[in-house]
Formats: structure tokens, C-alpha cells, sequence
């Protein structure tokens, strides 16, 4: 640049980069001064004034560079906003996809790592797939955890693998998918339990009833010992879901119960899930709601306050879904403009309306989580399905739903498909399981609603690991066979959406599959094998030792047919009525034909006439209240031929599968002393002031005992003619009171023969319930032994002085093996008093020193779990390990059986008493005739008892499920039907 080009450019400066505003200008006045001066101000001027411009013009540049640097990263921020909004609205309506059953080519759970190695092949199976029994012998292919074919084993397929092949012959076993169990709470109050380990119910007094927001995933224990005992019973699959304390309870997660199976075998909570390996956008929720006493008792609504704040929490919801609506209609239709537009979209509507505490109950108007509810009564189910419809959300499940039976045609008509997942027994513990029905999936089903059975697993009484015995007690209640397996496999699997993966034993499902010792709905029915993911899960040394043999064994008599498991025999109304109104005659005759078996130990003369009977059918002829004949027809035509020559008639009776037993005799937990065991109202209420050793403190149960009530019509049901109760006392106190024989037929009043013997024993609790009075264990066996010797003594002529002589027994409900261990050191100082043992975990590991020292066990824990830490060395039984009955056998230790609850003050399964000895029976290898002891003539043999002569007649056989009580006869010629 030249010199005046350059010189040009000064005195023409480039105007700033602003506008300069207009305003009035100063005139300019002139000083007459000197032309020199002038000249060098001017000069100055200019300098001054070309510096002042350039400065400002360098900072103006510096400021604009900066504004545009910070409006960038703003519009970038903006942006990356409405992306994450836009992405929001674009999941707004995301349901996890379903392929069809049978074209999944992979299971995600398997890794190279810890899974499936070689194709395995069980060959000559016995199917039910989930939905029916084949009709042929099947051979079942899987590999990688996922089942490939099944074949007919006829057709001989050969199979290569890669892999590798190993095939095992299962001998036409009994072969179902795994089982699933929609409703559990292990893994979140692992077992052994304690206080501090229990996650199961969110208690927030800020949320209060409502905690949707929490998950179980954030509190499961993936070293619960339980899910090893749940999948020994076949259940390879469980719904884990929170209590039910709070209306809206929170978020569960299906599991495998397959512990440590994850790529590195560690206690990993992500290992658990059913749907491990799977993107989590596309997995499954689930929310649990509760409705009537549960929430009403915890936070003290009524069922109309209920109502209310479940609609207000729903509301919130639903405007908040509202806005999500509104304000994605309003940005889907800007994904297509410039980018500023999108950034002003920010700027003025802001982020995705979101609020962490709705976002799951959001997610259920949406239909993105399935709905699962705890509800029993009628208006409780339809209150529900109500608010659903209100609300738009379906409700996938009623749980418990113990009167759903009530209200078929309201569940099919407004339920959408609604499964009802029930217990088939566990009710009458309190006033919304008051109204219980046995045929209740019987009832459902023929009505057309789907059917479960479900385990609520956490406390002994709910074990999972026998929720197979569920489906075969609703079986046995007409339920039927196809319809009562599907209710523990494919039915659940469908309510929690995942019958394209488990429920099935087809191609293209996870290889979840079960082998099995007998037909799974007959008493006692143990797994032989579980594969979960196609992994064998049980040893087979611990099988072989447990139950004598393994899967792959070849079965004892294969030559016969398996015979199906019994169900009721049931009579139409009209017969019924006919002749129930004949049988309560005074002084009714009775000719009953057709009974295969008798077992009258009570009856010395007729059981010797029976050993001389050859296998052939028998014939009951009762006179006038008195057994006149039990024999061989031939040995009975005299009886009959006299009987009809006196003119007299009979009511004729043929059975097919008749047999004859004494009345059972039960050890219940609270029969005759209350009715509904939460309700104190309804019973003779608890005393918490009895103390050892002060004899005018002591309860008697026979001064507080009713002789009706539900449990009652189900003593009978079972073939129980007596019963003893000791008084219900404190439920954690160390004396529990003197117990009372009593009858249970309801036609004998307590001045009137009801009560049989007052004072039965004196029951001790010792264990855990022994520190609430006493303050420890140790203080309460000091105590006992003060009250032994004092018996001796100053107490001789009270119940303690005749317990302390042996003639009174002394119950002592334990089951840890050191409390049975300290009972031995006292029966070695007071050799005198009958000692006896109600409960038993842990007998095994005393059985021998129990058997020295002649102290009998009224087996209480025929099928024990782990539940509490005073008693987690329980013995599991089979497949695990052996039954506690067969160590007490081997030991020579005299036991019976009783189902007795100590944790809840309900006999609800009473009417069980045969089936649970049948099943103690099986793996203690006892013969029919020792069976039928544990529940009558050893009871009372242990306990002092005089010999009952009552007899009972049932159509099948009563030491397993699906017997029923034909007629009863009582010692004073009372009859029942």
C-alpha cells in the first residue's frame, strides 16, 4: 500500500460496526488563538480520536465473537433438549414386542460362559406342554437354553450337534415345562429371615399408600437360599412383586430361580432376571396394587377412602399424561423445521413434562406396565375393575381373590381376560378370606375364567417350592387335569406376558422343564430333574440319597399303567339330601359294599378278622349304631340274612374304591378357640399373663372351646372325629396352657359329651416366642427345671406336680436342634415327666438321643422351611434332602403328625391330615397300616389318650388328595355324612 492510499485510509476511518445514535450537537465555538497551537490540538485530536476508535472497535469484536460463542452453546443445548423431548414422545406409546410363540431361534439369557454346553435330548418323556398331555412318548430336544424340537419318540429322529450331543432316557416319566409362580416375595425377605433383611413393603409416611416409583429390582437378594428350595419343587419362573400394605405398591421383575448363573457365577441381581440379556427398554413392568384390609388397616381409610385416594393418585396421573399428550402433539409437529424453531420451541414450552414419582403410574394409563392386584371380596373386585375402566388401564390379575368364586360372570363380563390367581386352600385367616370355596377353580374355570394358583411366598405356610400340591388340591376339587396344570404353567405365564417364552414345553421356548417322580397332581409329587436354561439344577447324588432314585433310573414296576391322581366323588344335591336325611335317623342301619381296604387298630376283633380276608372286596353292615360285620361277603352273608330277617331296613350304599379307617385325630393350632385369626372378637381372645411355675395363671382351653364353625365342616370333610387345641395364650409366650380332647362331629353340645378329656397337657412354646416373657431361652429352661423340681414339691397337687410325675404330658413346641438338645439334658435330671416335641425342623440331627431318651415327636413340619434363623438348618426334605419322617423312622423315635401353624391361629388344611401323612409316608417308606397311626392310635398313644371308636368310611383312598367322606360313625352311634 502507497503512502497516500494508506494516508486516505487514515482520514477516512471505516465506520463502527454499530449505528451511533443521533443526538444534538454542541455547537462549535472558535478562539481567536494562535495558528500553531491550532494546528498541534488538531493533530492531537485526531490521535486521541483514532485511538478511542479502535479501541472500541477491538472490544466490540471481542464481545460479539464471545456472544455468538455463548449463543452457540445455548442453541446447542436447546437442541440436544428438544431431542430428548422428541425421543420422550416417540416412547410415549412403546410396547415391548412379542414374536410368536415358537419363532425364537435364541434364548437371551444364555452366555458362552456358564451356560448350556451341550444339546440335550430327553428321550421317551410323558409331555404335558402347557397345554395338554401328549398322547404319545416324546423325545425333547434343547440346546443353548432354548428347546428345538420334540419329537416322537417312535420316529427314532437322530440328532447331531456341534456341541455335542448327551441323551438321557427318562423311562416315561412325567415331563412338564417349569413352573410358574405369579405371585412371590423371595429375594426380597431372603431365607433364613430376619427383621432387618425384609424389603417387602415400602413404609413411607411421606408417600404414605402410594409408592409406585420404588422397584424391587433395587432390593432383591440374589443369594436367597429360598429360590433353591422353590425351583426343587419344579418352579423355574416367579413374578417377584412388593406386599401389600400401600395401594399402589411398586414396580416387580420376573426372575429364573437359578442362583449364581450369570456369566461370572456371582451373587448378581441382573443375573436373576427372566429377562436378562434383553435391551431394558424392552422389558416387561409390572405394578402392584392392593384394595381392602391391608392398605385399610395400615393406614386407616375405610374402603371409601380407598376408593378416593387411589382416584386422586390416578388423576395426578392422568393430567400429567394429559400435558405429555399436548405437549408431544405440539413438538412432533417442529421435527421438521430449522433449528432455531426448535430451540424457540424450547424456550417457550421448555423440557418433557415429567415427575419422577408419576412416571410409573403414568406408564399405566399408557398400558406399558401390567397391572397386577391384591384383592378378595366381591365389591373389592369390582370397585377395581371400576376405577380401571375409569382410568382406562386393564388389570391383568386379581391375587388371593379368595371369593372371586362368587362372581364369575362379573369377572368375565368386565374383567377383559382377568386372571384370578388363588390359593387353593389358605383362607379362613381372616374376614375377607372368611367365605372360601375349595371348588373355587373348579367354579372359575367352568365359567370361563382363567385359573392360577400362586404361592405368596415368604412365610413356611406359603412355601413356594409346593405349588405344584396347590394344583393338585384343585384337581382333586374337580378342577380339570389339562386346566390344572395350565394353571401353574402356561396361565400365569400369559397373565405376566411372557407365554412366548416360559409357561410351554415347545420349540422355540426357554428350556425350563421339569421331570418328575410320579404324576405332578398326585400327593407328594417330588421333581426328579429341574433344568433351568437348559442347566440341570438339582445333583443327583442329593436325589438319589433323598428319594431312592434318580430321573434316569429305571422305575419299580414300569409294566403297569401310572395311575392318575383321585378325584372327589361328589353325589347330586338331590341324592345328597336323600340320604344325609336318611343316614341322621336315630338308630340307622347302614350296608355299605365295595371298601378295598380297612385298617381298624381300634377295632382289635375285626382287625384280626381282616387279617384272614383274602384281596377281595369288603362289605360294612352297621346295626343299629353297631358294626355287626366288616368282612368278605361270604363272611357277611350270615350278619345280612339275620339282619334282614327282623324286618329291618337299611340304607344301602356301593362305593368303588371304599376304604374304612378309625377317625382321625388332629393336634390343632387353634380349632374350637377361634374362627377368624386376626379377628379377637371371633374367638376366646389371647392371655399374655400365664408364667411357669404359678399354677393360678395357667389357661385352660377347655373353659373358652366352641364346637362349630368353618373349620369344622372342614375337620369333617377330612375324616377328623377328634381334635385337641391348646388355648391360643400369647403368640410369643413361653406357657401356652393346658390343651382339650374334644369331638368335632357339631351334634354334641359341651355339657353333652362334647368335650372328651378337659385336661390334655401342659404346652410350652420354646424358642424365639420364649424371650417376650421370659427375656431368653436360657431363662426359660432355668425356669422349667424350677418348675419341675418345684412340682415335685410345694406344687405337687397342681398341673405342675402332675406334669412333674409323668402323669399330665408336658408339649414342648421347639424347632431348633439345641432348644431339643436342652430338653434331652432335662429329661436326663427329671427322668419322670412324658416330654413330647411339637414342631421338629430339626429332629433329625437329635433323632437318635431322642429315641434313648423316649421323648415321642408330634411332627408338626412334615414339609419345614428355612424361614426363620432359629431354625435355618431345617431339613428340607426331597430332592434335597431326606424326609424329617424317614430320619425319625430310621431312629426308632415314636412320632405322629399334625399340620399345625404356630406363626397364624387358622386350621385351615385340617382337612388334609390323610394327604400330609400319605406324604410323609412316601419317602419314610412306611406301610399303609403305619400311615394311617400317625394320624389316629399314635396321637393318642403319645398323648395318654383312651382309643377313639370312631370309623370312618371314604370313597378312595383318604391318604391322598381327592378322598371324600362317605359316612362317619361315632363311639355313641352318631352318624355323619
Amino acid at each position: 500500500m502507497d503512502e497516500a492510499t494508506e494516508e486516505k485510509r487514515l482520514r477516512s476511518p471505516e465506520p463502527p460496526p454499530y449505528e451511533v445514535p443521533a443526538y444534538p450537537r454542541r455547537p462549535r465555538h472558535r478562539r481567536p488563538f494562535a495558528r500553531s497551537i491550532v494546528s498541534i490540538r488538531t493533530g492531537l485530536s485526531f490521535v486521541v480520536a483514532a485511538s478511542v476508535l479502535w479501541l472500541c472497535y477491538a472490544v466490540d469484536r471481542q464481545y460479539r465473537t464471545g456472544r455468538r460463542h455463548e449463543d452457540g452453546e445455548a442453541s446447542s443445548q436447546l437442541l440436544q433438549r428438544y431431542e430428548d423431548a422428541l425421543a420422550q414422545c416417540r416412547e410415549l406409546g412403546r410396547i415391548p414386542g412379542r414374536p410368536q410363540p415358537g419363532t425364537r431361534r435364541s434364548n437371551p439369557r444364555w452366555t458362552p460362559t456358564n451356560g448350556q454346553t451341550a444339546t440335550t435330548i430327553l428321550k421317551n418323556a410323558t409331555l404335558f406342554d402347557g397345554e395338554a398331555f401328549l398322547s404319545y412318548a416324546v423325545d425333547i430336544v434343547f440346546s443353548k437354553g432354548l428347546v428345538e424340537a420334540v419329537h416322537k419318540t417312535a420316529d427314532n429322529v437322530a440328532i447331531v450337534s456341534d456341541d455335542g450331543v448327551v441323551e438321557l432316557d427318562v423311562q416315561g416319566r412325567y415331563v412338564t415345562p417349569g413352573l410358574v409362580d405369579m405371585h412371590s416375595h423371595h429375594f426380597l425377605t431372603p431365607w433364613p429371615g430376619t427383621e432387618v433383611g425384609d424389603d417387602t413393603n415400602e413404609m413411607n409416611p411421606d408417600t404414605k399408600a402410594f409408592t409406585p416409583m420404588v422397584h424391587v429390582l433395587d432390593a432383591l437378594k440374589p443369594y436367597d437360599e429360598a429360590a433353591t428350595l422353590i425351583l426343587s419343587g419344579g418352579v423355574t419362573s416367579s413374578l417377584i412383586i412388593p406386599g401389600s400394605a400401600n395401594l399402589i405398591a411398586g414396580e416387580g421383575v420376573p426372575v429364573k430361580n437359578a442362583l449364581y448363573s450369570g456369566e461370572h457365577s456371582e451373587p448378581v441381581v441382573a443375573d436373576l432376571l427372566l429377562e436378562r440379556g434383553v435391551p431394558a427398554s424392552e422389558r416387561r413392568r409390572y405394578m402392584k396394587f392392593a384394595f381392602g384390609e391391608n392398605p385399610k388397616g395400615v393406614w386407616g381409610y375405610t374402603r371409601l377412602g380407598n376408593g378416593w385416594h387411589l382416584r386422586e393418585h390416578l388423576q395426578k396421573a392422568k393430567e400429567l399424561k394429559e400435558k405429555q399428550d399436548d405437549y408431544c402433539a405440539a413438538i412432533l409437529e417442529t421435527r421438521h423445521c430449522h433449528d432455531s424453531h426448535k430451540a424457540s420451541f424450547i424456550r417457550q414450552s421448555g423440557k418433557f413434562p415429567f415427575q419422577l414419582e408419576l412416571e410409573s403410574t403414568v406408564a399405566i394409563l399408557r398400558g406399558q406396565v401390567i397391572v397386577q392386584n391384591h384383592n378378595y371380596e366381591p365389591e373389592d373386585l369390582e370397585t377395581m375393575l371400576r376405577i380401571s375402566h375409569e382410568f382406562g388401564y386393564r388389570v391383568a390379575g386379581f391375587h388371593h381373590a379368595t371369593e372371586a368364586w362368587q362372581v364369575p360372570n362379573l369377572l368375565r363380563e368386565q374383567g377383559g381376560n382377568v386372571t384370578v390367581a388363588i390359593f387353593a386352600e389358605f383362607s379362613l385367616y381372616k374376614q375377607e378370606a372368611y367365605s372360601p370355596s375349595l371348588y373355587a377353580g373348579h367354579l372359575l374355570d367352568k365359567h370361563g375364567v382363567p385359573v392360577a394358583y400362586k404361592s405368596d411366598h415368604v412365610i413356611g405356610l406359603t412355601s413356594a417350592k409346593y405349588l405344584a400340591s396347590q394344583a393338585a388340591i384343585g384337581y382333586a376339587f374337580k378342577l380339570p387335569e389339562e386346566k390344572a396344570l395350565q394353571s401353574i404353567t402356561s396361565i400365569p405365564a400369559k397373565a405376566i406376558d411372557l407365554d412366548f417364552r416360559i409357561g410351554y414345553c415347545r420349540p422355540g421356548f426357554d428350556a425350563d422343564i421339569v421331570v418328575w417322580d410320579s404324576h405332578p397332581l398326585s400327593s407328594g409329587a417330588t421333581p426328579l430333574q429341574v433344568f433351568i436354561d437348559g442347566q440341570a439344577q438339582l445333583d443327583e447324588s442329593q436325589v438319589k440319597q433323598s428319594m431312592g432314585t434318580t430321573f434316569t433310573a429305571a422305575r419299580a414296576g414300569d409294566e403297569t399303567p401310572v395311575i392318575k391322581p383321585q378325584m372327589r366323588y361328589e353325589v347330586d344335591d338331590e341324592q345328597r339330601e336323600s340320604i344325609c336325611s336318611q343316614a341322621y335317623g336315630p338308630g340307622q342301619s347302614f350296608v355299605i359294599d365295595g371298601i378295598q381296604k380297612a385298617f381298624v387298630d381300634n377295632y382289635p376283633e375285626l382287625a384280626a378278622s381282616l387279617a384272614q380276608v383274602d384281596d377281595e372286596p369288603l362289605k360294612l353292615i352297621v346295626e343299629d349304631g353297631e358294626i355287626s360285620c366288616l368282612g368278605s361277603a361270604a363272611m357277611c352273608a350270615g350278619a345280612e340274612s339275620e339282619f334282614e330277617a327282623k324286618g329291618k331296613k337299611a340304607l344301602r350304599l356301593s362305593l368303588q374304591n371304599g376304604h374304612v379307617l378309625p377317625g382321625l385325630t388332629a393336634v390343632t393350632r387353634a380349632l374350637g378357640l377361634t374362627e377368624i385369626a386376626t379377628l379377637d372378637g371371633t374367638g376366646d381372645g389371647q392371655v399374655s399373663s400365664q408364667k411357669i411355675g404359678d399354677p393360678e395363671s395357667l389357661v385352660y382351653a377347655k373353659y373358652g372351646l366352641w364346637l362349630d364353625g368353618k373349620e369344622f365342616a372342614r375337620a369333617r370333610l377330612g375324616g377328623v372325629t377328634r381334635a385337641i387345641s391348646a388355648p391360643l395364650g400369647d403368640a410369643s409366650g413361653f406357657v401356652q396352657g393346658v390343651s382339650v380332647e374334644y369331638v368335632t362331629s357339631g351334634k354334641r353340645s359341651l355339657t353333652k359329651g362334647g368335650i372328651v378329656r378337659g385336661d390334655v397337657a401342659l404346652h410350652l412354646n420354646l424358642g424365639d416366642a420364649t424371650k417376650s416373657s421370659e427375656g431368653s431361652v436360657s431363662n426359660g429352661i432355668h425356669h422349667l427345671r424350677k418348675m419341675l423340681e418345684n412340682g415335685k414339691g410345694k406344687d405337687n397337687g397342681t398341673v405342675y406336680g402332675r406334669v412333674a410325675a409323668g402323669d399330665l404330658p408336658l408339649v414342648v413346641h421347639c424347632n431348633n436342634k439345641y432348644d431339643m438338645a436342652q430338653l434331652l439334658l432335662v429329661k436326663k435330671d427329671f427322668p419322670e415327666p412324658n416330654i413330647v416335641i411339637l414342631g421338629g425342623k430339626e429332629a433329625p440331627y437329635v433323632a437318635k438321643e431322642l429315641a434313648a431318651a423316649n421323648i415321642s415327636v408330634i411332627l408338626s413340619e412334615n414339609r419345614p422351611a428355612p424361614d426363620a434363623f432359629r431354625e435355618k438348618d431345617a431339613v428340607v426334605g426331597p430332592p434335597l434332602t431326606r424326609s424329617i419322617a424317614s430320619y425319625l423312622k430310621e431312629a426308632g423315635v415314636t412320632f405322629a403328625l399334625a399340620i399345625y401353624e404356630p406363626s397364624m391361629p387358622v386350621d385351615y388344611r385340617i382337612h388334609d391330615l390323610g394327604p400330609e401323612a400319605g406324604w410323609a409316608a412316601k419317602y419314610a417308606h412306611l406301610s399303609e397300616e403305619e400311615t394311617v397311626r400317625l394320624v389316629t392310635s399314635n396321637v393318642e398313644s403319645i398323648l395318654g389318650l383312651e382309643k377313639s371308636k370312631d370309623l370312618v368310611v371314604f370313597e378312595g383312598n383318604p391318604l391322598a388328595y381327592g378322598a371324600s367322606v362317605v359316612v362317619s360313625f361315632h363311639a355313641d352311634a352318631e352318624t355323619d355324612t
